[in-house]
């Protein structure tokens, strides 16, 4: 059986991305499951040296729950295009690396579509990894997926990374065109989120 947070529960989200930590804590919120992030306990970021993204996320919120004292949870995210084997996967900020070490979207969505361009599949998805430490070792995982296809050039200014080149199937607009919450209630990160919350989180209130 899945362990459990119990109702009051206090966890720590390994980020330190403020805005990761909103868009969390509203979702952990009807829970009852409180959420400080790893920034504001001034936590270590520790080196991604996985090649999964469930891998990745396990090596932050180990190391934030260790560090804390507390559950920790960590997700890890990326875009995978079939045409270059599922590229850049869970190398997908990496490929938006710049030498100053600013990160550019736009200039990683055009080398996709430049190294995808010469195939016929156009398939593309977004993985979400989500996973739950406790100080005592024990994890709990849960993976989302999103599929659709990718498209260029990119549309819409909505949403971050590579919202603007992936088409959902069922839908005609890309993430970067959608409104936010038609997005959020189709993501890869609500669909892991749903069997996170199913498996491990206190019902709603």
């Amino acid at each position: 059986m899945p362990r459990r947070l119990e109702p009051g529960a206090r966890i720590v989200l390994a980020t330190h991305n403020a805005g990761k930590l909103r868009e969390v804590a509203a979702l952990l919120a009807p829970h009852g499951v409180a959420v400080v992030s790893a920034g504001e306990l001034g936590l270590p970021v520790p080196e991604e040296t996985e090649d999964s993204f469930v891998g990745n996320a396990a090596i932050k919120a180990l190391a934030a729950a260790t560090a804390a004292g507390l559950p920790a949870l960590a997700d890890d995210s990326g875009f995978s295009v079939a045409a270059l084997g599922g590229d850049p996967g869970v190398r997908t900020a990496d490929w938006a690396e710049q030498p100053d070490g600013s990160r550019d979207y736009a200039a990683a969505m055009a080398r996709v579509a430049a190294l995808a361009a010469g195939s016929a599949d156009r398939a593309a998805w977004f993985t979400c990894a989500l996973v739950l430490a406790w100080p005592d070792g024990h994890v709990e995982a849960f993976e989302g997926r999103a599929t659709g296809h990718w498209v260029a050039p990119p549309r819409g200014t909505r949403g971050f990374g590579y919202d603007p080149m992936f088409v959902p199937d069922g839908h005609a607009e890309t993430f970067g065109e959608m409104a936010p919450a038609a997005k959020h209630a189709i993501s890869h990160r609500a669909r892991a989120f749903a069997l996170l919350a199913a498996a491990c989180l206190p019902a709603a209130g």
